[in-house]
């Protein structure tokens, strides 16, 4: 009834046992009933390691290699077109932070207006030629007077702005986030209005 098993019993038994991985090939981590099952054989780890590494730039980025004058003026073309589709204000060319209709609204009340801050280069320009070529206490006194009156206004304009741009967009698009908008604004009015980007599309005295 009970017989003694031979020797060599187990070494038959391991090899005939599927999904014993073979000790010449380290990567073989496939079994014959595992491919049964999924019809495909599971790829070796170094081949699937490799499918999962992508070039940071993604799959549009420009192939290395020589750049041909094709390319070159194709670049320019695009760089040109977008360039000029920003000025005008078109959506898809403007920058994260200018994109949306309520940044446009802004913008178009900030250019429907005149500010004193348009012209704070102008000031800080004539301030610093006067603090590095005044040298009598009289020239001294009348910058410090004049970068103070500066100051204030930049405050006092910051919050009227930020009060009036809050309003007018809580009425005009409700349930849209003011975080942000009152630097937004701030920061437009204190660059001359020909340096402004996207360009102003209203003339000073529009109603918006």
């Amino acid at each position: 009834m009970f017989r003694r098993r031979s020797a060599g019993a187990p070494e038959a038994i391991a090899q005939d046992t599927p999904g014993t991985q073979s000790p010449d090939d380290p990567d073989q981590t496939t079994t014959p009933a595992a491919e049964a099952r999924k019809g495909r054989p599971t790829p070796k780890r170094r081949e699937a390691e490799a499918g999962r590494y992508q070039p940071i730039g993604g799959s549009s980025r420009r192939p290395a290699g020589p750049r041909t004058p094709q390319d070159k003026a194709k670049d320019k073309t695009e760089r040109t077109r977008k360039l000029d589709a920003m000025k005008k204000g078109e959506d898809w060319a403007l920058n994260p932070k200018d994109k949306g209709p309520v940044r446009a609204f802004v913008r178009d009340y900030i250019d429907s207006r005149r500010y004193l801050s348009e012209y704070i280069m102008v000031f800080l320009a004539v301030l610093l030629v006067g603090i590095f070529f005044g040298r009598n206490k009289a020239v001294t006194y009348y910058v410090d007077i004049v970068m103070l009156v500066l100051v204030v206004y930049l405050v006092s304009q910051g919050f009227w702005l930020g009060r009036t741009i809050r309003r007018q967009v809580a009425q005009r698009f409700p349930g849209s986030p003011a975080t942000g908008l009152t630097w937004y604004a701030m920061s437009r009015s204190m660059q001359m209005r020909r340096m402004r980007m996207p360009q102003p599309r209203v003339r000073p005295g529009a109603k918006i």
